[in-house]
């Protein structure tokens, strides 16, 4: 049903007129310092990708690269036990595994979910009027940058980390109730290279509201001081040509929208007369969603705008 014919989150296998598999699979390099919150934060990341097709996530299987010659093998355990844990809170199961010798740490997982095929949801299905809601604040990128400088505060740094390991269940099983035309999850493309996926070759755009995106503390203040990660330049110079920028717009806002997330929010394109709705259930269950913009008619080959609130 999903496969390798155009980018989405997970691939997705229909086995019967009722079940379909939803199979994906991530792994990087460490973010943070702590294995254990390392651990937490991989496996929270791998699992959005099910979340973001409309699944429920069953099974998953460790991937690990592991410099033993550098590091002592606690802190592999610290690391699994971080996402054994994090797997333990989504009701997933633990089933197998495989770990290298590699120069270089590396931690994630395969996961393996279930959908029902009508109620599979792609990064397609926009609709001109749908109202674009983000589930998490943006600017994790930016924050982990400003620690590597020993610039950031400890209430950035913990409300990343707090907002990186968190899952996005809540939010999906609540979004389920609304019937979401399109979704995708928010990681290393930014908010705007993540928007343009769920745009491209729909002859549609999405207009966002700077001034509604969630976001970190301080990161405004660190990307105007410069501390800003690569992978935000690199999201710039490709999807630069992919958006417009109307006057007034803080250039703090234009860096944030191209931050490269780690297990970033839910993108989800939904019916106007649903959003402010769904937006309310979810901060009831702790989810910091907001509505960030809205899905219009254009035959302008420009994908996102980027305004200011009333302009």
């Amino acid at each position: 049903m999903v496969g390798l014919a155009r980018p989405d989150d997970a691939g997705v296998y229909r086995l019967t007129d009722e079940l379909a598999l939803v199979q994906t699979v991530d792994f990087f390099t460490p973010i943070v310092d702590d294995p254990y919150t390392f651990g937490q934060v991989a496996v929270a990341n791998a699992l959005s990708d099910v979340y973001a097709m409309g699944g429920c996530p069953l099974t998953a299987m460790n991937i690990v690269g592991f410099p033993k010659d550098k590091l002592d093998l606690s802190v592999l355990g610290d690391i699994l036990r971080g996402g054994q844990d994090k797997l333990r809170e989504a009701e997933v199961a633990l089933v197998g595994g495989h770990s290298i010798a590699d120069p270089e740490l590396k931690f994630g997982v395969s996961v393996t979910g279930v959908v029902h095929p009508d109620q599979l949801w792609t990064n397609l299905g926009a609709r001109a009027g749908d109202r674009v809601v983000l589930t998490k604040p943006l600017g994790t990128g930016i924050v982990n940058t400003a620690l590597k400088a020993k610039q950031a505060s400890a209430e950035a740094v913990t409300a990343s980390i707090d907002t990186m390991r968190a899952l996005n269940r809540d939010a999906a099983e609540i979004a389920r109730e609304f019937d979401p035309h399109a979704c995708t999850d928010v990681t290393g493309f930014g908010l705007v290279g993540h928007a343009v996926e769920m745009l491209d070759a729909s002859g549609l755009c999405l207009r966002i509201d700077t001034e509604a995106l969630p976001r970190l503390p301080e990161v405004d203040r660190y990307s105007n001081q410069g501390l800003m990660p690569g992978g935000l330049h690199r999201n710039r110079d490709f999807y630069k040509e992919r958006i417009r920028v109307e006057q007034g717009v803080a250039q703090e806002m234009l860096d944030l929208v191209f931050d490269p997330q780690t297990s970033g929010g839910l993108l989800i394109a939904v019916a106007p007369q649903d959003a402010e709705t769904m937006v309310a259930r979810m901060n009831t269950r702790g989810v910091s969603a907001a509505i960030i913009g809205e899905i219009i008619d254009t035959p302008d080959p420009i994908l996102i705008e980027l305004a200011r609130k009333g302009t």
